[in-house]
């Protein structure tokens, strides 16, 4: 019904043919810098994790600190583990997506999501394969993290029982 579409269009990886859409009294569109400038306030977390295969852990989640900020080496090597943490994967920085479970690798792709401290996370069906109880575990997850960065969530999801754990409003397609 067009629920990922709708999520594409809102982190800027698709752009709509009609409407319009605006962050903090800005307007979005999709190819502009200052709609480069609003992506980077956003922590997104893709269905499939979205993880470089061929890069471990530590080195997926410390990328997007490589590429947007002037941190060194070492700064970016506390964060990595510390996020890597927050989602319960301390000690797995070493090892490759292909190496975890499938929940594994969406908490992994989770602490890449926030390793810019993001305003706004974006989850496309983030409980997709799981089953019930590691599905409910990241809805726990998920809820902390807002709280404790302070985020905004968008989750897009088929899944009831995770709509009705993590969402204050939600819109129904």
């Amino acid at each position: 019904c067009g629920k990922s579409t709708l999520l594409k269009h809102l982190i800027g990886i698709e752009t709509a043919s009609q409407g319009e859409i605006f962050y903090s009294g800005q307007k979005f569109e999709a190819n502009t810098d200052e709609a480069e400038r609003i992506r980077r306030t956003f922590g997104v977390s893709f269905q499939g994790g979205a993880l470089w295969s061929s890069m471990t852990l530590e080195e997926n989640v410390a990328l997007p600190l490589e590429q947007y900020t002037e941190l060194k080496s070492k700064e970016i090597r506390d964060i990595v583990d510390f996020k890597l943490s927050l989602v319960g994967l301390a000690g797995f920085g070493h090892r490759y997506p292909s190496e975890l479970s499938g929940g594994m690798q969406k908490r992994a792709g989770l602490a890449r999501a926030i390793a810019l401290d993001p305003k706004i996370l974006f989850f496309d069906e983030p409980s997709a394969g799981l089953d019930p109880l590691s599905s409910r575990r990241l809805d726990d997850l998920i809820l902390e993290l807002r709280d404790a960065l302070g985020a905004t969530v968008v989750v897009v999801t088929h899944e009831l029982p995770s709509i009705f754990a993590i969402a204050d409003t939600a819109l129904f397609l």
